[in-house]
């Protein structure tokens, strides 16, 4: 502990010094002062847990001294000296809670009971601040949290808190809500946390502006900056930067301010538009600090410049695609196992999303969901193990991808380990690879025949059909037909086009046969297929 001595005689503090073992009591820092206005700026500066104060002294007296710390420093211990019996002087110090009245000249003996007793009250005193810190850490907690839902769903609990917390907060009370999204468990980084939460603190203790805090859902942090003055534009980037540079030490992040609403019943719409900021942010780069004005005012890349990115790709016409439902195209050539292809398929699937403004983050999920199937069924129809996203909660899967760049990672990834995987149990033969590519460029023509196949790679017909059966395992005919299939599956999924349109389109100039030969392979009329899906 540290012991502050406060006498204006020097050879009274130069005799306390010297007259007791005070490492045996203790006591390993002990500071002096000559007068009540030295004392109180070194009680400041050292924190003591003991302060052992004369109480007349010139330019500001003991008493004076210990009222004024008391409202700075409450938990420290005073134990008076005088040698002057004033019971006014008396009544002070019992008023201030000093554990005892020394008078001089000073007992040696007297004043190790004084300290021994002191260091005993400051121990239970720093025990119930400690439990009432944390009730009260609690409450406020407790609070956050409330402030996150409507405020009418909670008007008694949230007033019954502030009555609890004494927290000054009225209808005239400015909140802004800060968001964070931590791309690990708040369990596993929890004393990371906790160490900025307490900087943080301390950082707004002597601020016009209170903090309260909460966590929600394993994965967010919630800060409400609350005050009697609204934070302005450049204090509340100022504030969210430096939460984005503490907490991206520990972990990926992103955090987003809802900027300032006026009253405690309002705090919840702060609190609201930072998360849907937050959201928005699914397509943005991480470790940033987001508002509104950001969202609006910049593209979802940093890699674009005047209209180029840096792979120099033409970005000004973000539709990559002729169609708004890219997922369709990929089950096909996964079907066709072209890999070349597919490469470029998912670097223009990434443009298309990092780029496209007008696409919502669940129509991005949804799309990447059907992949993540499509991916997984390709890999059943060569008995390969299933990926774990698709076999296990895709759905989950998806909810825990930190950003869109983490999600066509994992596609990509895995669509990788699918070519891998399918080229180790089955290579290609380069002829057959002739006959894939030419099936897929004319297979919406109702009179490709085996003969034009053949025709094209050069071999006979009953020749073509042994060879095509031998290396895949299926007859010419039937991979056509596997194949009109799955793309009339693709397209039954997209609403625009008709039933009759998409017989036509995969090759079929007769409906009926084609609802019969659709049916025969999936178990399902096209009408039907359709409406289980949609």
């Amino acid at each position: 502990m540290k012991l502050l001595i406060v006498d204006d005689e020097e050879l009274t503090r130069i005799g306390l010094i010297s007259s007791l073992d005070w490492a045996s009591l203790g006591i390993h820092e002990i500071y002096q002062a000559d007068d009540g206005i030295n004392g109180l700026h070194m009680a400041r500066i050292h924190r003591p847990e003991i302060i052992l104060c004369d109480v007349r002294m010139p330019r500001m007296d003991g008493i004076a001294m210990l009222e004024q710390l008391e409202k700075e420093h409450p938990d420290f211990v005073p134990v008076f000296m005088s040698g002057y019996s004033d019971k006014e002087y008396l009544k002070a110090a019992i008023r201030l809670k000093a554990v005892t009245y020394i008078e001089k000249p000073l007992d040696p003996a007297e004043v190790r009971e004084a300290i021994l007793e002191a260091q005993s009250i400051y121990i239970q005193k720093a025990h119930s601040r400690r439990v009432e810190t944390m009730h009260s850490m609690e409450n406020m907690t407790r609070l956050a949290l409330l402030l996150t839902s409507p405020f009418e769903t909670n008007h008694s609990n949230i007033q019954s808190l502030l009555l609890e917390t004494r927290i000054p907060v009225d209808s005239g009370t400015y909140f802004t809500a800060f968001v964070i999204k931590m791309d690990k468990d708040l369990e596993v980084i929890r004393s990371e946390i906790n160490r900025i939460r307490k900087e943080l603190e301390e950082k707004y203790a002597d601020s016009s502006w209170s903090s309260l805090f909460a966590e929600k859902r394993h994965q967010y942090l919630v800060y409400y900056l609350y005050g009697a003055s609204r934070l302005e534009e450049h204090n509340i980037r100022e504030i969210g930067e430096e939460l984005c540079e503490l907490h991206k030490r520990i972990a990926r992040c992103l955090v987003t301010a809802g900027g300032c609403f006026q009253g405690v019943e309002n705090a919840y719409h702060s609190y609201m538009a930072a998360v849907v900021l937050l959201q928005n942010c699914f397509f943005y780069p991480q470790n940033r600090f987001y508002t509104d004005a950001d969202i609006t005012n910049t593209n979802r890349t940093d890699k674009t410049v005047a209209g180029r990115d840096m792979t120099g790709t033409d970005t000004k016409n973000t539709s990559v695609f002729d169609h708004n439902h890219p997922e369709e195209d990929y089950p096909g050539l996964l079907f066709e196992r072209n890999e070349e292809k597919t490469t470029v398929f998912l670097q223009k699937l990434n443009q298309y999303y990092s780029e496209n403004h007008s696409v919502l983050i669940n129509q991005a999920k949804d799309s990447y969901y059907k992949m993540f199937v499509s991916l997984d069924n390709a890999r059943r129809n060569y008995q390969l193990p299933p990926i774990s996203s698709a076999s296990h909660n895709a759905v989950e899967y998806l909810e825990k991808c930190f950003s869109y760049q983490d999600l066509h990672e994992a596609l990509v990834r895995q669509t990788a380990d699918y070519f891998q995987d399918v080229s180790e149990i089955l290579p290609e033969n380069p002829t057959i690879k002739m006959i894939r590519e030419y099936i897929e460029e004319n297979y919406s023509n109702e009179l490709l025949s085996v003969k034009d196949i053949g025709e094209h790679v050069a071999l006979s017909t009953s020749y073509l059909c042994t060879f095509f059966k031998n290396e895949t395992g299926k007859t010419l005919n039937q991979y056509l037909t596997d194949f009109r299939m799955e793309k009339a599956k693709q397209l039954l999924d997209n609403p625009r086009y008709r039933i009759t349109e998409i017989s036509s389109m995969v090759g079929y100039s007769d409906g009926n046969y084609f609802g019969k030969s659709f049916k025969k392979h999936t178990g399902s009329t096209p009408s039907e297929y359709r409406e289980k899906n949609l």
